[in-house]
């Protein structure tokens, strides 16, 4: 019986307003690099495909890990741009993009996500958050106003491991109090929320909203949905 469930955050519970390589291109202009969406939105899925989870191990101080989760950033935004062009001030670009995307203005919650939320809460399903993202997915979760919903919220930089690691994993069930059994996660990534899940022993859900199935695919424990409403049928059935 499933005690808990856990979400994945960006691409799941919200996204960007704007695709990801309009706003890196929209900004870059600002800052005197003319270049075009395509060629950003390559260049990121390029640097981003190839890099490290962003983690950094265990024991550190919460002033080391925030400098650590701006220099992976960093690191990776001046991979997607290395091939594109050079910036008159790419540290005065990065600070901006940072920021801006710090900015919960700039997320927008899936239409289905609090409503559902709130039933599995009333229902007294302990919830949690299990993402990659670093420390300003507490900022954008407190405007989207879904913090509230949450019993647990596990980031990779501070659980010292990265998605598809089991360890972030093992992490978010201790401080949840439950097994993987009596546990489901949802995300969007095959690779990083729905296999490692599984393996574990969690209910697996993966959320494909590109997938035009009026009904979830169910097999076992795990199951293929288009839409965040169907988590409080799962939850009960899986």
């Amino acid at each position: 019986m499933i005690r808990a469930v856990f979400f994945d955050a960006a691409g799941t519970l919200f996204e960007s307003r704007d695709p990801i390589g309009r706003i890196y291109a929209r900004l870059a202009r600002d800052f005197g690099l003319d270049v075009s969406e395509e060629a950003v939105a390559a260049g990121f899925r390029r640097a981003f495909g190839a890099a490290p989870g962003l983690a950094f191990g265990l024991g550190l101080r919460h002033d080391e890990l925030r400098r650590l989760e701006r220099q992976w950033w960093r690191e990776r935004v001046g991979e997607t741009f290395a091939p594109i062009g050079k910036f008159p001030d790419f540290d005065a670009y990065f600070d901006a993009l940072f920021a801006h995307l710090a900015d919960p203005g700039h997320w927008i919650a899936d239409v289905e996500a609090a409503p559902m939320l709130a039933r599995l809460k009333n229902d007294g399903f302990k919830l949690g958050v299990i993402s990659n993202f670093d420390y300003r997915l507490y900022r954008i979760l407190d405007g989207l106003e879904l913090t509230r919903y949450f019993d647990s919220i596990t980031i990779s930089s501070e659980a010292g491991y990265a998605k598809p690691r089991r360890e972030i994993y093992d992490a978010a069930l201790a401080f949840g109090g439950v097994t993987a059994p009596d546990a489901m996660h949802v995300g969007d990534s095959e690779h990083l929320d729905f296999a490692p899940a599984a393996a574990l022993g969690m209910a697996a859900v993966l959320i494909d909203r590109e997938d035009r199935r009026a009904k979830p695919l169910i097999a076992g424990r795990t199951a293929r949905i288009r839409s965040l409403a169907s988590i409080h049928e799962l939850a009960r059935g899986l």
